[in-house]
């Protein structure tokens, strides 16, 4: 185990080195802005009007517009990436009932909750448990408060892990004040404690504990209670991809609306045969009042004169449209205005403009395909505690919330009669929502219409 390597250091110092080191990681900063970013809490948010006076000093500006415009494309690609994959029930193929029950629709809403996580973290968390009428569930654990410690190379084992998380509790006096509870997760129980002041100390208000407690009697999984669902390989976050192209068109957003609203800086004065300022003087008032003293050669000649500056809106338009389409090139998203969905586009036309979330899709499912096997390792297990029959084999199918041409694909259906199974051409149809139970109903109405004789011979009883 990964503590045993550790020698010379208490395990209080070794977690609380560990969450240190993950707090002030590039990992970790990742998921916390990969966060706030999805919430719509930007650097945009941040933007001051600034200029540079006499010694190289920075100064704010406060009398100019500042407008802080947010055009949240980082939401609307991770909600796309989601909705595409699992706004639609994962079909589960088993025999064994008890099995279907654990995936049910409050399942399914947790899992949509693990695939935000996912993009926005780069990996996420289920942590399966006994609730208190002995249901088997699964509690959804935000990345940036999980630190684990992986056993191998490939993020496939797990020698522990910590959960921390902040809750504000009442101090001396009843204010409010905020704690971070730690929780350390190892194979055979769970350890609690309080970080404060970069320090762990044990939780006197609860004891080590065993993971599963039914009818009097303990358990352990047999394994560190964590399942990892991860968006690709790598583990990287989707705002990795598309901040840098969020920021820039925030950026282009806000300083357009601030020019078209400094007016007084759209015409700067020029005056003419008054005495100059330094440098430093003259950049100060040409920023905040817009006006510029100069003295003519002959020392006569007094007037004023304008230096008009056009703010050309096409410019910013073609720069914002450049950015727009690059987040969603780069985020491997699809434009739902694209004109290839115009005019009752074909197959080709639909396949095409979501080539890109497709490939995402791809990488995606068949991460969770793994996590899924080892979801199911705690299903068994929890089966086998309650001596209720496993399930071997058991198939999870994702169905992709991709628009067709629902006329192209039911005469393809059509015309696989015969050629394919029943069961495939169902499960192909765009109308059907469960193959299963489409099945089902299509031999009753055969049975309602045909001879008891000859039911037999149908082709649904294959």
């Amino acid at each position: 185990m990964i503590i045993r390597a550790n020698a010379g250091i208490s395990e209080n110092g070794f977690l609380s080195r560990e969450m240190q080191y993950f707090m002030s990681s590039d990992k970790y900063k990742n998921m916390v802005t990969g966060r706030k970013y999805y919430l719509g809490d930007q650097d945009i948010n941040n933007k001051v009007r600034t200029m540079i006076v006499e010694g190289n000093q920075v100064v704010s500006l406060d009398n100019l517009p500042n407008n802080k415009i947010c055009d949240n494309k980082v939401d609307d690609l991770v909600d796309q990436k989601v909705n595409y994959l699992f706004s639609k029930p994962i079909e589960v193929k088993t025999d064994n009932d008890k099995v279907i029950d654990v995936f049910n629709r409050d399942f399914h809403r947790k899992l949509n909750g693990v695939a935000r996580d996912a993009y926005i973290g780069g990996i996420a968390y289920l942590y399966p448990y006994f609730d208190k009428t002995g249901t088997l569930q699964f509690k959804r654990l935000k990345p940036e408060n999980v630190i684990p410690f992986w056993r191998d190379e490939e993020h496939t084992i797990l020698d522990a892990f910590i959960y921390f998380y902040d809750l504000e509790v009442y101090g001396l006096g009843g204010v409010k004040q905020k704690k971070t509870y730690v929780e350390y997760y190892r194979e055979d129980r769970i350890s609690y404690f309080i970080y404060e002041n970069g320090q762990l100390t044990p939780d006197t208000e609860k004891s080590d504990a065993y993971y599963i407690e039914l009818d009097g009697d303990s358990y352990t999984w047999g394994q560190v209670p964590l399942i990892a669902f991860k968006a690709n390989d790598a583990e990287q976050p989707l705002i990795c991809h598309v901040k840098c192209l969020q920021d820039a068109l925030n950026t282009m957003y806000s300083n357009f609306a601030d020019n078209m609203q400094e007016d007084s800086r759209n015409t700067i004065l020029v005056i003419k045969n008054y005495d100059g300022e330094d440098l430093a003087q003259f950049r100060r008032n040409l920023a905040t009042y817009g006006a510029v003293k100069v003295r003519t050669v002959d020392g006569v000649g007094g007037d004023v004169d304008t230096l008009e500056i056009k703010v050309d809106a096409s410019n910013y338009g073609m720069i914002i449209e450049a950015l727009k389409k690059s987040i969603i090139e780069n985020g491997r998203g699809f434009d739902a205005k694209d004109e290839r969905m115009a005019n009752n586009p074909n197959q080709m036309n639909i396949m095409s403009m979501y080539s890109d979330i497709d490939l995402d899709a791809d990488q995606m499912e068949m991460q969770f395909q793994a996590s899924f096997e080892k979801l199911m390792e705690f299903v068994n297990m929890a089966l086998n505690i309650k001596s209720e029959k496993t399930a071997d084999g058991v198939e999870f199918i994702f169905n992709r919330n991709t628009p067709v041409n629902e006329g192209d694909t039911i005469n393809n259906c059509r015309n696989s009669v015969g050629v394919l199974s029943m069961e495939t051409i169902v499960a192909n149809h765009p109308w059907t929502m469960n193959t299963k139970e489409e099945l089902e109903r299509l031999k009753a109405e055969q049975m309602a219409q045909l001879d008891p004789d000859y039911i037999q011979g149908s082709a649904l009883d294959e």
